[in-house]
């Protein structure tokens, strides 16, 4: 295991730093994931969890970083702003050099502004607002893509698919939602389409029944909902019950197994926006298969954690060191290996990799829509 940097090279000035009262270096490198650990969304701090602590095992299993092994901190932000923040204090009392995340962007942006003030680099697998980049924060990156980009391949997808089908549009209030429902709404319209009914819910209620109702005196037949699965899945059983065949299209927030737990057969045919699933990806296989043994499925944004980590190690080992200036430089001047495949990032920090494609969920699984 290679000495740190700043350790002693001479018995004599070893002693001196004894007696002086100095501690040794510890040869190993700390970063953090967080995200929502607990509360309504963990399952996407599961994923993501999941996803940095076997990128960390596979990562000192070959022998660490620098020749130094890595310390993971989990932090819970139950994708709240203020608790975001806290968390990213937190990461910076104890050394995080980067943050995998968040994964709301209504807690990147908040904690985004404690990372650059403190010097962390911040990658996000999952964040997809715009704002979270446009800051120009030089710290700032993430390898999931944009609610502009998103909310183009959605509006163009429904021009060219439902433009004769009455559609609303339905966002929770939060960074993540409205910015994908307003995005999808502005390309929508540049299309010369409509909507009929654009409209807002809180999130975390159980009973969405006043909204489904107006779906229904509306005769909406298509509904783009921005925002998470939980609501997602009580929206479409609630239309159901209601006697609607109103088809649910929503973003990226749907990719967990627990949409089809609370829709069951009803969440039939619900279509939605993701990056190209890195399962799928050939290069992926052998991390997918060790997911898979230890009974976990790596969906979601569980293999958007793991390269999150991945393009770090490499632009650190790149870099020769762990300092985030220079590892941001090589972030933005380089491509990555990856099982989300080859990445890199342009000069606000977003990656460059494939954009969005559609997928329809049927019988309990998502697949990609065939075009």
């Amino acid at each position: 295991m290679a000495v740190s940097r700043f350790a002693l090279t001479t018995m004599a000035a070893a002693t001196a730093a004894i007696i002086a009262g100095a501690m040794p270096a510890e040869a190993e490198i700390r970063i953090g994931t967080a995200g929502p650990m607990t509360g309504q969304y963990a399952v996407f701090g599961a994923q993501m969890k999941a996803g940095a602590e076997q990128a960390v095992r596979d990562i000192n299993a070959a022998g660490g970083v620098l020749g130094q092994q890595l310390v993971l901190e989990i932090g819970d932000d139950v994708c709240d702003p203020k608790q975001a923040v806290a968390v990213a204090n937190q990461f910076a009392g104890r050394g995080v050099v980067m943050a995998a995340g968040h994964f709301c962007s209504g807690s990147s942006i908040p904690a985004s502004d404690v990372y650059y003030e403190e010097g962390i680099l911040q990658i996000s697998p999952a964040s997809t607002n715009p704002q979270l980049t446009e800051a120009g924060k030089w710290n700032v990156f993430r390898t999931c893509g944009r609610d502009d980009q998103q909310g183009e391949v959605a509006g163009n997808y429904m021009a060219d698919n439902f433009a004769d089908k009455r559609i609303a549009i339905v966002h929770d209030k939060q960074a993540y939602s409205k910015g994908l429902a307003d995005e999808t709404k502005k390309q929508l319209n540049a299309r010369g389409i409509q909507e009929v009914l654009y409209d807002t819910i809180t999130p975390g209620e159980r009973d969405y029944s006043a909204l489904v109702s107006k779906l229904n005196a509306e005769g909406v037949e298509i509904l783009y909902y921005g925002g998470y699965h939980t609501e997602a899945g009580l929206i479409v059983r609630q239309m159901r019950g209601q006697g609607m065949t109103t088809r649910l299209i929503s973003g990226d927030a749907l990719v967990t197994d627990e949409y089809w737990s609370i829709t069951g057969d009803l969440g039939e045919g619900t279509m939605m926006t993701f990056s190209p699933d890195p399962r799928k990806n050939p290069v992926a296989a052998p991390i997918v298969e060790e997911f898979r043994a230890q009974g976990i499925e790596p969906e979601g944004y569980t293999l958007y954690t793991y390269g999150t980590i991945q393009a770090w190690v490499q632009a650190v080992e790149k870099a020769g060191t762990t300092d985030p200036e220079a590892v941001a430089e090589v972030l933005k001047s380089e491509q990555f290996e990856t099982v989300l495949g080859p990445i890199g990032f342009d000069e606000k920090g977003d990656v460059t990799a494939p954009g969005y494609v559609f997928y329809v969920w049927s019988g309990g699984t998502y697949d990609y829509v065939e075009n």
